[in-house]
This record gives structure tokens, sequence and C-alpha cells, in this order.
């Protein structure tokens, strides 16, 4: 028979919760910004290339974006996820909620 500790489980639980928050909080806000760094970056882009001081090949640069969203669409996450369910759980669910918040 299994021996399950319902204080450490509800422990590591709450714990992956508070963590999970935090770093959704921080996630969505460094997402943000990074969101603002990069079209602040592809307007002056379009703008130089429209004053043809830059030539930028977009057909590559898409490629390459590509080609990164088919290789992780081949990881076989869920393995990984189910192997530590108990903290995960916590730590998804704090995350999701600190993440909507942020």
């Amino acid at each position: 028979m299994i021996d399950v500790d319902l204080t450490t489980l509800g422990l590591e639980f709450g714990g992956g919760a508070v963590v999970g928050g935090v770093l959704g909080f921080a996630t969505k806000q460094v997402a943000k910004l990074v969101a603002i760094i990069i079209g602040v970056q592809l307007m002056a882009f379009r703008y130089l290339e429209s004053q043809e001081i830059v030539i930028v090949d977009w057909n590559r640069l898409s490629a390459g974006l590509v080609e990164t969203q088919e290789r992780t669409q081949d990881s076989h996450w869920l393995e990984s996820v189910l192997s530590m369910l108990a903290v995960g759980s916590g730590f998804t669910s704090g995350f999701l909620i600190g993440f909507h918040r942020g």
C-alpha cells in the first residue's frame, strides 16, 4: 500500500502554486516588454527599408520561424509533465492565475 502524507502533498502543491503564480506574473510582464521591443524593431526595419537604407529579406526571416515551429511540435513534452504531477499541477495553476492577473 502506498503511504501518502497529505501535509507534504499539500505543501508541495501550495509551494508550486505560489512559485507558479509569481513566475506567471513575471512572464506576462516580460512578454509585454518583448512584444513592444519587437514591434518597434519591425517598424524601424520597415521604415529603413522604405527609405532604401536597408534591404530586408522577409521570406528568409519567416522561413527560420516556420522551421523552429515545426521542430517544437515534435517534442514529447507530455512525458515530462506527467513525471512531476504533484508539484507541476500546483505550479501550473499558479502560473496561469499569475499570468492572467498580470
